[in-house]
């Protein structure tokens, strides 16, 4: 059985560095007590530095929410894979629905996954529709189309340095996640076109995400029900609390 992940994606927040050391030094205790689970922050690039543990932390990593698929050169404000990595990140969000809504496209997040994987790090990369039909189920060819786009010319070899976070766009930031039965048939489309991309090896042992209104309180049915190997969460994920009770509910899930 894979670990579970758990990504908190911070987002623009906290405000202060001071703020963001608690939230992290928070987490990062909490996860000394998790057993089959990995907690993974990912706060804002300023804050990637001083976050990041001098030493490797059990269950505990940190990582970026965003990347530039370029060596180096005159890209202002970007961010390259040799600077994350030479820093200590483990993981990069790529395909994160707000950045495909900021102009990345199919191809761009093709190249981040594979500018990621051979810096050495691990792309969480985010899928997921923008809308669900379920009478004509159109949603099903936009996603499949995304997730063959995403990762073409990613070589078939890197299938097994790739975790996918399944994030339906409609579903982010709303006030109820998708039901749990609904989220492992989707887990299942995923992984159907992650096998025909890859390989059928590559797709039953790859992690599969969930993320959109995850919280303390519907964590363990998304995860148990859902059968999925992790979950990408949002705003909870600053809410040390809760965010601590969702790590503990999930990891209690057989």
């Amino acid at each position: 059985m894979n670990k579970k992940l758990i990504v908190g994606n911070w987002k623009m927040n906290p405000g202060t560095l001071n703020e963001a050391r608690k939230i992290a030094r928070n987490v990062r205790r909490a996860a000394l007590t998790l057993v089959h689970t990995e907690a993974i922050i990912c706060p804002p690039s300023v804050f990637l530095v001083p976050l990041i543990p001098r030493k490797k932390a059990r269950h505990f990593s940190i990582g970026a929410q965003s990347v530039y698929f370029a060596e180096s050169g005159a890209y202002t404000g970007l961010i390259s894979t040799a600077m994350l990595h030479d820093v200590g990140v483990e993981y990069v969000i790529v395909g994160h629905s707000e950045e495909r809504q900021r102009g990345d496209t199919d191809e761009m997040v093709s190249k981040k996954v594979r500018a990621v994987i051979e810096a050495g790090m691990t792309p969480i990369v985010c899928v997921g529709e923008s809308s669900r039909d379920d009478v004509g189920a159109t949603h099903f060819g936009a996603l499949r189309e995304q997730i063959r786009n995403s990762f073409e010319n990613v070589p078939k070899k890197a299938a097994g340095n790739i975790v996918l976070a399944y994030e339906p766009v409609w579903a982010i930031g709303a006030k109820d996640s998708m039901v749990p039965e609904q989220i492992y048939e989707m887990s299942l489309f995923v992984k159907k076109v992650f096998s025909d991309v890859f390989s059928q090896e590559s797709a039953v042992k790859i992690s599969v995400l969930y993320g959109g209104a995850v919280n303390s309180r519907n964590a363990a049915d998304i995860v148990s029900i859902g059968k999925v190997d992790g979950l990408l969460v949002g705003r909870e994920s600053l809410n040390t609390v809760s965010f601590v009770e969702l790590l503990k509910a999930v990891d209690a899930v057989k």
